[in-house]
């Protein structure tokens, strides 16, 4: 792939990102937090490509001129939908924004099925987490604190795993398995949450649903191992270094403050849990060093196929 069209490929999930005009401001601080952060390769400058997607400063059109292969075009075009499907199902603007990048790009309707599958797993939160539910605690429990850490490392060891493959969804993945996670724990002490209470605590400790997709796609492309076939998951599992198993160390940092969170009756402030993930990150990258062999391993039983149900089973 070029650098032109790696450049083209980061500018339509930027375009995506922002086309429902919806984002949170902190999200969208997030995701300029990410453009400046990640490493620059292949003449791909993420800050200015940022403020020339705010600055309408390109258009479809002309990123569409720039995708030349096959390959990237339809790189491109999943990179899109699961910025679109990172924060929930498409919004109506999403979708149009999508068909017109399909047009664009002269996809045929097996890109139509990808979109399904990537609003399958947007909606695969557990049907118990319906968003018309009330976050308010039920009868006081005494959950299982070691079940509920082994719980912790087996969600972190799999999303470290979704990270190494070289699919799309399998990144996308990520996130609802957070969400289900934070779910579950909130459920062990006596709390039934709805996907929004899970949303604002993902994003009150600093973990936002589309700047962490960004995040954790942005490296594997820049380190290219985005969309690779065959040879891609041996190349992910000797380059962790690409996306430096942040998928593990947020996932068991997630965890971890959840847990000390509706442990403790929900008392902490914001700049608590911000300070408590920021701590328990730190601590869980020390670990994944640790785990690489369990994460590589759980990696190798891994397929694409696999994906939704694992999001719907977790």
């Amino acid at each position: 792939m070029t650098p032109s069209e790696t450049k083209a490929i980061v500018t339509l999930s930027l375009l995506a990102a922002f086309v429902d005009g919806e984002k949170h401001e902190r999200e969208r601080a997030e995701i300029k937090r990410i453009a400046e952060g990640l490493s620059q390769a292949d003449g791909v400058n993420l800050p200015t490509i940022y403020q020339d997607v705010l600055m309408k400063r390109v258009s479809l059109a002309s990123v569409a001129g720039e995708l030349k292969s096959a390959e990237s075009r339809q790189l491109a075009y999943e990179m899109a939908v699961c910025m679109c499907d990172a924060d929930g199902v498409q919004s109506e603007p999403e979708r149009l924004f999508l068909m017109d990048v399909r047009s664009s790009l002269g996809l045929d309707a097996s890109a139509a099925q990808f979109s399904q599958r990537a609003e399958d797993i947007a909606a695969a939160v557990p049907a118990a987490v319906a968003t018309s539910a009330a976050a308010t605690p039920a009868a006081p429990q005494a959950p299982d604190s070691t079940e509920l850490d082994r719980a912790i490392l087996n969600a972190a060891i799999l999303n470290g795993a979704l990270e190494l493959l070289p699919e799309t969804l399998s990144t996308m993945a990520i996130i609802p398995l957070q969400m289900k996670l934070v779910y579950r724990i909130g459920q062990a002490h006596g709390y039934q949450l709805d996907t929004g209470h899970i949303k604002d605590f993902l994003a009150t400790v600093g973990v936002g649903l589309t700047s962490q997709y960004l995040e954790q796609a942005g490296r594997k492309l820049l380190g290219g191992l985005l969309g690779k076939v065959g040879g891609g998951l041996l190349g992910g599992l000797g380059k962790q270094a690409v996306s430096s198993g942040m998928s593990f160390a947020s996932t068991y940092a997630l965890g971890h403050v959840a847990k000390r969170y509706y442990a403790g009756g929900r008392t902490l402030s914001t700049q608590m849990l911000k300070d408590a993930f920021s701590s328990v990150v730190k601590e869980g990258q020390g670990l994944q060093t640790q785990y690489l062999p369990a994460i590589q391993e759980r990696a190798r039983t891994l397929d694409t196929s696999q994906v939704l149900s694992l999001v719907k089973n977790a």
